[in-house]
């Protein structure tokens, strides 16, 4: 439609220009633009009268029905009945075809579970992913978390004392599967991180581990009691980030250790320390901060010689670059870690000039709960993942009797409420309010699609494009004709509520039609057939993109 505008511009006043199409309201048509007050200007005419012309013109065609002027040169359209029925049909446009991107996001340490803001951060994550993937880029899935430092040293310290003495073999004893031994391992952490608090001596102790930690990677040692203790349970938390993605039926993520970049990144550290992009200070080596552009001076390598988080966080760009090439990298990650990424993002910037303007940094708000606590994982309250997953699960199952389709409305339901947020924001998690049959929920929409697939089971005729539509089918045809403009505003804007908005909306449309216009049996079957088929695909596309499996029964 936008073309056809703009070659009739191009027709009638030699002149090019991209035409931006907007939504008025049903009654002033199904498209507006202001097209002819964008060109007043450059050619010096009335915009009213420019809007003039152009509207004769359009009415010559077929695909436009009605072509009104209004205001001071604003052009209302109404399409055709064919044209407006090809709309329908439309797919989302790929601008993203043969671009690379890294999308890196979710980030849990090692010896720890994952929390609920993994559980959010997953989830948008993997959706925003789909719909890059969508626009026809080539999507690698990284995620990037501790597997060395103080939190690893006061959970092998946990360990040693939960089994006693420091004795490999007794990890036998723990667990058979993943989860378990998450479970286990974020106990460890607990105990360790009390002791820390409390006791001078266990803080000695877990310091004293923290640097042997360091020497297992260093020296590569594998063989001691201790260090067994340590790669075995290491190897148990990248199992249980797998087996706890695979069971949220989203796409893998391929981890990149703290240990491994930050290699990378020393070296990268010390070449530009003698470049002079780095200075010494204190016996530390820093990236000087610009008060001017609000950017804080940062320590990337300790006095001792240690990498700071600022040195591996460059490790893995700089790993993830030579790993994929990217040509775009998205990173997502609390709000709290904004201004810090900001001095990351500006030292790889100066470090490597150029690589700034490839990537993006997004930042996901806080889940916050009805009784409003506030959770850490150093006391043992946090909100585990797993531990939401399962209340929503048994709150599934007082709305389904099929217990097979306890997992994909449960996963509906938390991805949903998780992507109908605007990204950013905290979100309001309310159980009841997550898993519903009514209302703007995952359930809703399944149910919505369900519903449709029943009505398309009942009907005996052959679904039959319609040749024209009445005012009730036009309505809904001219809802399905919005998706694939918000599918591209949401992929361009990395906004995934946009989508929700627009199925729940959708769903809505629908059943007005419905409740004006009988299906089954009635003289125009097969056209409503039609119709109805093209609304179970939209809605069944729009759960797509957001990882929701679209039952055909609920």
């Amino acid at each position: 439609m936008n073309k056809q505008i703009a070659d009739v511009v191009k027709e009638l006043f030699d002149t090019e220009i991209e035409v931006v199409l907007t939504r008025p309201e049903a009654q002033f048509g199904d498209y507006a633009t202001n097209v002819a007050l964008q060109l007043a200007k450059p050619l010096g005419k009335n915009p009213r009268e420019i809007a003039e012309e152009i509207a004769t013109k359009l009415r010559d065609t077929d695909d436009f029905a009605e072509v009104t002027v209004a205001g001071p040169g604003f052009l209302n359209i109404t399409l055709g009945d064919e044209a407006l029925l090809a709309e329908a049909r439309r797919e989302p446009s790929k601008p993203y075809e043969g671009i690379s991107y890294v999308m890196e996001y979710s980030c849990p340490n090692a010896f720890k579970e994952l929390h609920t803001g993994h559980l959010y951060q997953t989830f948008a994550g993997d959706i925003l992913a789909k719909l890059i993937e969508n626009a026809g880029a080539t999507v690698h899935r990284t995620s990037f978390g501790g597997d060395v430092g103080l939190h690893v040293a006061k959970c092998l310290w946990g360990m040693v004392a939960e089994l006693g003495e420091i004795a490999p073999e007794k990890l036998k004893t723990v667990g058979s599967n993943a989860f378990a031994r998450a479970r286990w391992i974020s106990n460890c952490y607990v105990r360790g991180a009390g002791a820390y608090e409390e006791s001078d001596e266990a803080k000695q102790e877990i310091d004293e581990l923290n640097k042997t930690i360091y020497g297992f990677h260093n020296d590569n040692e594998h063989d001691s009691p201790l260090a067994k203790i340590y790669w075995e349970t290491r190897q148990w938390s990248f199992d249980y980030f797998d087996a706890f993605y695979k069971q949220l039926k989203v796409a893998p993520l391929r981890y990149y250790p703290e240990s491994e970049t930050a290699p990378t990144g020393m070296e990268v550290v010390k070449e530009q320390l003698e470049k002079g992009n780095l200075k010494k200070s204190e016996g530390a080596v820093v990236f000087e901060g610009d008060e001017s552009k609000h950017l804080h001076t940062r320590v990337f390598i300790t006095s001792k010689g240690l990498p700071t988080y600022e040195t591996k966080d460059i490790g893995v760009i700089w790993q993830e670059q030579t790993d994929y090439n990217f040509d775009r990298r998205i990173l997502i990650t609390g709000n709290d870690q904004k201004e810090y990424m900001r001095v990351v993002f500006a030292a790889a910037e100066t470090f490597q000039p150029g690589i700034d303007a490839k990537m993006k940094h997004l930042t996901n708000g806080t889940v916050k709960f009805g009784d409003g606590k506030k959770m850490s994982s150093r006391l043992g309250n946090v909100s585990r993942a797993i531990d939401v997953l399962e209340i929503v699960r048994e709150k599934v199952r007082e709305l389904v009797a099929d217990e097979s389709l306890v997992e994909p409305v449960a996963l509906g339901a938390l991805k949903y409420v998780f992507a109908k947020y605007r990204f950013g924001g905290d979100i309001a998690f309310d159980v009841d309010e997550t898993v519903t049959l009514s209302g703007n929920s995952g359930p809703y929409i399944q149910y919505a699609h369900a519903r449709a697939c029943s009505i398309h089971e009942k009907a005996s005729a052959t679904p039959a494009r319609p040749q024209s539509l009445d005012e009730n089918e036009r309505a809904l045809v001219r809802k399905l004709g919005e998706y694939v403009e918000v599918v591209e505003a949401a992929t361009k804007e990395l906004m995934t509520h946009l989508i929700c908005v627009y199925l729940y909306e959708l769903a809505q449309e629908f059943n007005r039609f419905y409740e004006k216009s009988r299906i089954v049996g009635d003289e125009r079957e097969a056209e409503r057939l039609y119709l109805v088929e093209q609304y179970i695909g939209t809605l069944a596309d729009g759960l797509r993109l957001l990882g929701i499996e679209a039952p055909e029964k609920l």
